[in-house]
C-alpha cells in the first residue's frame, strides 16, 4: 500500500514540499543547538523543562485520545466510527513520533537517549514512559496497517489483531497516567503535587484528541474523495464536550483546593498565571487567552445547535485546541517551576531556536501524518469505489 503514497495531486506534493522545507529549518536549528549547547534556549538552573517537555506532554495527550474512536467502534460496536477508527489510529502514530522527537531534542546530546535502554531503571517514571509510549505506537502501527490492508483485500482481519486492540485500548490510558506521574510525583513542585493531576492529563487529551481529530476529517473531506461521515463527526463533536466540561471542571477543583485551603505553595503559580507574582507576568495573557478559549468551546460545543453544526463545531474544537495547548503545551510544565521552592521567580520563555526546532518537529509530524492518511484514504475511495 505504500505506492499510494507516490501518487497525489499538486496540492498533496506542496503540502509535502512545504512541510520538507519546515523540517529542514527546524534541523539546522538544531544543529545549532548541538553545536552551542542548550545555553540557546530559554531553560535555566530553576526551569529546566521547557517548551519542548511542554510539546511532548502534550502531544502525548493527543496520542491517547485517539482511543475515544477506537473503544467505542471495537468494544461496543459502534459500527459508524469504522470509517475514522483508522485516522484516530495513524493520528496516535505521528503524535507519539513527535513526542520522541521533542525528547530527543531536549536532552541536548542525542546520545544520551540511549542511557534509557543501556542503564535500564525501573524506579524511574521516565524509564517507564518511554515504555508504554514505544509499546502504543508500535501497537497502533500494527492494527492500523492490518486492519487496513484486510479492509482493501474485504476479508476480516486476523484475530490476533484482535487482541492487540484489547491491549491498546488501556494502554492509551496508561500513556498519559505515566506521562502525568512524572509530574505530580515530584514533592517539591506544588503545582504538580495533586492527586487529581492525571486525571486532568486525561480529561484534556479526551478533550483535544478528538477535537483535532474532527478537525482533520473536516480537511479530509474538502481535500479528497473520502468522507469521513457527518454522523461520525457530529458524535466525536459530543465526546470532545464531554471532555471538556471534565477537563474545565478539574482546573476549577484544583483553584478551589489551591484558594481555600489558604496553602501559599498552592496558590502561587495560580496567580503567577492569572494575575502576576511579584511583578513578574510573563503568561498572564496567554493564560485568560487560555481560558477565554475553554469558555468558548463550552458554549459552541454544549449548545446542540451549534454543535451539530459542522462549521461551528470546527470553531468550538479549533478553541479546544488553543485553550489546551496553552493550558498543557505552555502553562502546566513551566509553572511547577514558578515560583522555586526558595520561594523566587526565574522567568523563562521559549527562544527562536527552540521554537524553530519545535516547528521541525511538528513539521516532521504532520509529514508522516500526511503519508498515512494519504494511503488510508486511498484505500477508503479504492474500497468504496
Amino acid at each position: 500500500m505504500l505506492e499510494k503514497a507516490l501518487k497525489g495531486k499538486q496540492g498533496y506534493w506542496g503540502w509535502l514540499i512545504f512541510l520538507l522545507v519546515l523540517m529542514g529549518i527546524g534541523f539546522l536549528c538544531y544543529l545549532y543547538q548541538f553545536r552551542e549547547g542548550l545555553i540557546v534556549t530559554g531553560m535555566s538552573r530553576d526551569v529546566s523543562w521547557g517548551f519542548y517537555i511542554g510539546q511532548l506532554t502534550y502531544f502525548v495527550g493527543i496520542a491517547a485520545g485517539g482511543v475515544m474512536v477506537v473503544l467505542p467502534y471495537y468494544i461496543h460496536d459502534y459500527k459508524a466510527f469504522g470509517k475514522i477508527t483508522i485516522l484516530g489510529e495513524f493520528l496516535a502514530i505521528s503524535a507519539v513520533l513527535m513526542c520522541f522527537l521533542f525528547v530527543f531534542v531536549d536532552l541536548g546530546n542525542p546520545v544520551r537517549v540511549l542511557n534509557v535502554m543501556m542503564y535500564p531503571t525501573p524506579n524511574s517514571i521516565l524509564f517507564w514512559d518511554m515504555i508504554v509510549l514505544n509499546i502504543y505506537m508500535l501497537l497502533n502501527l500494527v492494527i492500523g496497517w492490518n486492519v487496513l490492508t484486510a479492509e482493501r483485500k474485504n476479508v476480516p482481519y486476523q484475530k490476533w489483531v484482535k487482541v492487540l486492540i484489547y491491549i491498546a485500548i488501556p494502554w492509551a490510558f496508561s500513556i498519559h497516567t505515566v506521562t502525568a506521574f512524572l509530574y505530580q510525583g515530584l514533592p517539591g513542585r506544588h503545582f504538580w503535587l495533586t492527586a487529581i493531576l492525571a486525571a486532568r492529563f486525561l480529561a484534556s487529551a479526551f478533550a483535544s484528541g478528538p477535537a483535532l481529530l474532527i478537525l482533520i476529517c473536516l480537511i479530509v473531506r474538502k481535500v479528497t474523495n473520502f468522507d469521513p461521515g457527518t454522523q461520525q463527526i457530529r458524535t466525536l463533536g459530543g465526546i470532545v464536550a464531554y471532555a471538556m466540561i471534565l477537563n474545565v471542571f478539574f482546573c476549577l477543583l484544583e483553584l478551589f483546593t489551591a484558594f481555600y485551603s489558604g496553602i501559599p505553595g498552592h496558590q502561587h503559580t495560580w496567580v503567577y498565571f492569572f494575575a502576576g507574582y511579584e511583578g513578574y507576568g510573563r503568561f498572564v495573557p496567554w493564560m485568560w487567552v487560555s481560558a477565554v478559549f475553554a469558555f468558548i468551546s463550552l458554549v459552541l460545543l454544549i449548545i446542540p445547535a451549534t454543535r451539530r453544526n459542522l462549521d461551528t463545531l470546527g470553531v468550538g474544537c479549533a478553541a479546544v485546541i488553543i485553550a489546551t495547548w496553552i493550558d498543557k503545551g505552555l502553562g502546566l510544565v513551566v509553572g511547577g517551576f514558578i515560583p522555586n521552592p526558595f520561594d523566587k521567580v526565574t522567568e523563562y520563555w521559549p527562544t527562536a531556536p527552540e521554537m524553530f526546532i519545535s516547528v521541525g518537529v511538528w513539521a516532521t509530524g504532520f509529514f508522516v501524518l500526511t503519508i498515512l492518511y494519504k494511503i488510508a484514504t486511498s484505500v477508503k475511495e479504492e474500497v468504496g469505489a
